[in-house]
């Protein structure tokens, strides 16, 4: 993983952008504008936070996800079994 924090750019970008070797996560997208100096133009843009990731990695990382996911969907339906059992 590679984070290269706070990134500027002028066009809008993608939240998630996958190429042959990386995953690249822009995340915190928020628009900014400053004044020009010497009279030019003010700038508008994009900052954002942008994180590189392996495809192995993040592949891990959503692997991880899912399998908490799992668990979290178990226990609710654990708990909602109680409920009804409770209910009978």
């Amino acid at each position: 993983m590679k984070d290269y924090g706070k990134v500027r750019s002028a066009e809008r970008p993608e939240e998630k952008v996958i190429d042959e070797f990386s995953v690249w996560i822009a995340s915190d997208i928020k628009t900014f504008s400053e004044p020009g100096i010497d009279d030019q133009e003010v700038r508008e843009g994009f900052e954002y936070n942008l994180v590189q990731y392996d495809k192995d990695e993040y592949i891990k990382i959503m692997d991880d996800k899912n399998a908490d996911l799992e668990q979290q969907i178990t226990d609710a339906q654990l708990a909602l079994c109680d409920v009804y059992e409770m209910l009978l």
